[in-house]
């Protein structure tokens, strides 16, 4: 398999959201789909009309056969039991490479097809996906896109990116469990924590709407802080100040109006409180003091 030409025939299994755009844009750069298979026929007729080429196949083994790159986009329950199948089946060879596109599952899970000769990796791209409608612009162009996985896995997935014109970095497979609970992190919990932000601003009378026009400016300001100089660099307050004072103040408040968020502000308190420590500008006895507020 000549892994430098465009014209790649590719399969995908799993036509949802993901699996469509990855299709319709892989098209786009002479890739060739040859073949879809879903659990539902009306998903794989809407990817076969948007990626304009390709065959519907109930089975998913007979769509595999098809083709030398082979795109399981199932949900992350079904992508190792949908490569077991297949693999029984004889639907992969030694020039078979086989991705899936999950954030929290490594290319392991593919061992079935890695048994009889076939490339294994995952590329999973850091972006929400929403349904593919005709003229859309490109959901892959310019975001960033992990590859794990087997040598020959990890070498055509960093073409198949360039070719979304998307940006790659790979990852060891034992560290894939711990990327994507990064992400989580970074996306997931960050909304969580600027809800509890706009629900104390909220106690002042706004509503939500103006409080995230409040607050807007400051999160991104924070955000591009934390990129030029880095986390503990760009940490301000009165955690980074040892400013006991205000932060018992903020207890005081948030217990008596939103008891619900007490735990969680001393959590993070407790974590920023190691932070300003690594930066060296506060007393142990301001030090001492704050712990203790974080805990009581």
């Amino acid at each position: 398999m000549n892994t430098n030409k465009k014209n790649m025939e590719f399969c995908v299994i799993g036509c949802g959201r993901l699996g469509i755009s990855l299709a319709v844009f892989l098209s786009k750069q002479g890739f060739i789909p040859r073949a879809f298979s879903s659990r539902s026929s009306e998903s794989v007729e809407r990817a076969i009309g948007f990626a304009g080429k390709g065959k519907g196949y109930e089975n998913p083994t007979d769509a595999a056969k098809t083709s030398p790159l082979v795109f399981i986009t199932t949900p992350d329950t079904l992508i190792e039991p949908v490569c077991e199948q297949i693999a029984l089946e004889g639907g992969f060879t030694r020039d078979t490479v086989v991705y899936h596109l999950s954030g929290a599952l490594s290319s392991s899970i593919l061992r079935s097809a890695g048994k009889l000769g076939a490339g294994t990796g995952s590329i999973h791209p850091l972006q929400a996906f929403a349904p593919y409608e005709d003229g859309m612009k490109s959901p892959f162009k310019g975001i960033n896109m992990s590859i794990e996985g087997d040598e020959r896995a990890v070498a055509l997935g960093k073409e198949i990116v360039n070719a979304l014109k998307a940006n790659s970095f790979t990852i060891p497979t034992h560290a894939k469990t711990v990327y994507h609970a990064s992400a989580v992190v970074a996306s997931n919990y960050l909304v969580t924590l600027e809800h509890f932000a706009l629900e104390l601003l909220k106690q002042a009378n706004l509503s939500e709407e103006n409080a995230y026009e409040v607050l807007e400016p400051l999160i991104k300001g924070t955000l591009n802080n934390i990129k030029q100089r880095g986390c503990i660099n760009a940490l301000t307050g009165p955690v980074a100040r040892g400013d006991d004072e205000i932060v018992s103040r903020h207890l005081s408040d948030i217990d008596q109006k939103l008891p619900q968020f007490s735990d969680l502000y001393r959590l993070l308190g407790r974590y920023t409180l190691d932070l300003a420590e690594k930066r060296g500008e506060i007393g142990p006895d301001a030090q001492q003091k704050l712990a203790r507020l974080f805990k009581s």
